[in-house]
Parts: structure tokens; C-alpha cells; sequence
């Protein structure tokens, strides 16, 4: 057992908000810039210029690949999709017991039984190349498993993967087992690509800290899925929706907008912990939406124009804008995916941000073991009697 924390413990703020708690060369989020990158690249120019298999080789490898790297890395990924038996068998029952909760609470349990049925081995214990394969073989299965835990729990059977898809294609192939429109395969790749990596975030943060004990590489990511499970966490877009249906018609956006700020309540898909100017991935998404068109998109600027405006009003000098939620919901909503994959196909991607921080931090071997302050009765007081019968 680790013993207690020998420094005199430093008061920080809550949340950690702002404290440095190692060193990475994952990526960064620059906050008061509106910028934000992966390794030395800006993730944005990478999600509009490139594949995700580019950028998934460069959060591993460091570096972007060339065509034959590429290729090599494609086909290998591509061929880790296919699910060990034992692990596909057990889906059924899975997605049965999950039928209220989704697939993400499925996702948890399945990432487990991976683990257990590959024989995942703690990291501690593990060479960087043998960590860089169970890696790899966890981020390939993540697809296969939200979208068969998807369509089981519709009472549908499960699309095997196809090694000739991207990584993208391959995704909404098997959520809806037709082959998706190019348009729709560029937009959900933009998106993915976006959201692989967002800095010290709580999953991410939660799957460092589960690494820094050496544990295998699928409880690092059952820890991380578990954090962004949380509705403030990797739940808002479907909530960013349900928000646009809810106010439904422009006359109602003040009202609406009004009563519940007014109220104390969060608006989802405005406002971030980092960001004091524009989130760049709304910008980006934005773009994207209005690239598909239509009346959602329509509505959705309009709302985003007239909140923050009211938000400037209603609590002034917060800088209050947009965040990656709503566009990111707008965009999922018009490639025809379900409100509840929604958080499962962030996951679909943030699962190679989290792997390429896992590795990052089972280079270390220094624990992550905080202190906390105790704020009850103070101790020691003399126990009390036991009553007798």
C-alpha cells in the first residue's frame, strides 16, 4: 500500500482548475486563443485535411505519416475491428441489460471483457511496443463495439466491419449496414478527428491516473468511458438538441432563453471551463453544418446568434459563446445518427486521445496520489460506549 503523502500538502483551486500536473506531448488547449492542437499541428487544419488515420498515427507515432506508412497503418488498424468470439458472443446479453442506459454503459462493461478475453496485461509489466499493440487492438474493437451494442439493443443484428472502409466510412457503416454517402463520411471524419484529444479533460485525466498505477490498458479506458459518461463531461449534444426542439420556433428563443438563465440553469451547448473566446471546433462544425444545409442548420445559427447575445446580457463579462456541443449535435443529427450514439461516437474517437495519453503516462513510473483536505469532526474523539442489549 502507497503510503500517505510525506510534502506538506498545497491548497489549490477546486477542480484543479488551471494546475499543472505533469508535462505532455500529446497536445494542448490555449484557451484565451481559441486554438487548440495535437502533437505540433493544429487539430482543426488536421480535421479539415486530413484522414483519421493520419492524425491517429500521429498521436501514437508523433509524427504525420507518409502514403506508405499510411497504408501500412491503415491496414493494420483495419484488421484488429473483428471481435474475439467470446467478447461478440456476449454482446446480446450486453446490450439486453443496457437497454435502458445505451451502449456507453454496455461500451464499459465490454472493454472489461476484452481486457480479460485478449489476457490485457498491466502496463507496468508491458515493453512500449507491446503497449502500443494492446492499444491499437482497443481503439479498432471501441467502433465495432458501441455499434453493435447499438443495434442489438434495436433488436438489430450487428454489422460485421469491413477492412476495405476508412475508419469513418467503417463507423456508419456498421451503426446504419448500408455504405454511407462520401459528404456524410467527410463530415463525421471532420468531427471525429476533432474530438480526439482536448487536453487535461476529466477522462482523460481519469485515464492517466488509472495508468500512473501500471494497470492494464483496458481499465484506463473503462475509467475514462465511466468520466465521460457524465452529462457535463461527453453528454451534452443529444442535450444540445433536445435544447433547439425544445424552443422550437425563433419568437420562443428570448422566453425560453430567458426564463431558464434567469433560473439558474445551464444552457447546453454554450460556455466551456478553458475557453474565453469562441470554441474553434463550433467554428469548424458550424461550417461543416451549413456545408449539409437545411432547416436545422438554419435554426441552429439563429439560436447560437440570439443566446449569446442574451447571455452577454444576462451575465455580463463571463464570455459565454458556443461550445463543440451544439454543432456537434446539428452535424450528428443530419449523417442520420441516432441522439443516443451520440456520445458513443465521441467515444469512438476520444478513445485514441486517451490511448495516446495512457502510453504517454506508462512512461512514467511516478503515481498520481493527490491529498485532500479533511473538513470533519475533529479527530481523534473517544468512541462511545457500546449500548448493550
Amino acid at each position: 500500500m502507497a503510503s500517505a503523502q510525506a510534502t506538506t500538502p498545497i491548497d489549490v483551486p477546486r477542480g484543479l482548475s488551471g494546475v499543472i500536473v505533469t508535462e505532455t506531448q500529446v497536445g494542448d488547449v490555449r484557451g484565451t486563443e481559441g486554438f487548440y492542437h495535437y502533437r505540433q499541428y493544429s487539430a482543426v487544419e488536421l480535421a479539415t485535411a486530413r484522414t483519421f488515420e493520419d492524425v491517429w498515427h500521429l498521436m501514437f507515432h508523433g509524427e504525420l505519416p507518409d502514403a506508405a506508412q499510411l497504408k501500412a497503418f491503415s491496414a493494420e488498424t483495419a484488421a484488429l475491428r473483428t471481435l474475439p468470439a467470446a467478447v461478440r458472443d456476449a454482446l446480446p446479453a450486453l446490450a439486453h441489460a443496457g437497454v435502458l442506459s445505451g451502449p456507453l454503459a454496455g461500451l464499459r462493461t465490454a472493454l472489461s471483457l476484452l481486457g480479460a478475453t485478449v489476457g490485457l496485461r498491466p502496463l507496468y509489466d508491458l515493453d512500449p511496443d507491446r503497449r502500443r499493440a494492446d492499444a491499437l487492438a482497443a481503439c479498432a474493437a471501441v467502433p465495432t463495439l458501441v455499434t453493435a451494442l447499438h443495434r442489438l439493443g434495436q433488436g438489430l443484428q450487428p454489422v460485421e466491419p469491413r477492412a476495405d472502409l476508412s475508419y469513418a466510412a467503417n463507423y456508419l457503416y456498421m451503426l446504419t449496414g448500408d455504405e454511407p454517402e462520401p459528404d456524410r463520411v467527410r463530415a463525421i471524419e471532420a468531427y471525429l478527428i476533432s474530438t480526439i484529444d482536448h487536453g487535461f479533460n476529466a477522462s482523460t485525466f481519469t485515464a492517466r491516473v488509472i495508468a500512473s498505477t501500471g494497470a492494464d490498458l483496458a481499465a484506463c479506458l473503462v475509467g475514462a468511458v465511466g468520466a465521460l459518461s457524465g452529462p457535463l463531461h461527453g453528454g451534452a449534444p443529444s442535450r444540445a438538441l433536445d435544447m433547439l426542439d425544445a424552443i422550437g420556433t425563433p419568437d420562443r428563443i428570448d422566453p425560453w432563453i430567458r426564463e431558464r438563465v434567469l433560473g439558474g440553469e445551464r444552457i447546453m451547448g454554450f460556455g466551456h471551463s478553458v475557453y474565453r473566446t469562441e470554441d474553434p471546433r463550433s467554428r469548424m462544425l458550424r461550417g461543416i453544418a451549413q456545408q449539409l444545409g437545411g432547416p436545422l442548420v438554419e435554426f441552429a445559427v439563429q439560436v447560437e446568434a440570439r443566446v449569446e447575445e442574451l447571455l452577454a446580457e444576462l451575465k455580463p463579462g463571463r464570455e459565454l459563446h458556443t461550445n463543440v456541443e451544439l454543432y456537434a449535435g446539428v452535424v450528428m443529427e443530419l449523417c442520420g445518427l441516432p441522439r443516443e450514439m451520440f456520445t458513443p461516437t465521441f467515444c469512438a474517437a476520444r478513445v485514441v486521445g486517451w490511448s495516446a495519453n495512457i502510453l504517454e503516462q506508462a512512461e512514467d513510473s511516478k503515481i498520481i496520489r493527490p491529498a485532500a483536505r479533511y473538513v470533519g469532526p475533529p479527530p481523534p474523539q473517544a468512541l462511545p460506549a457500546v449500548a448493550s442489549c
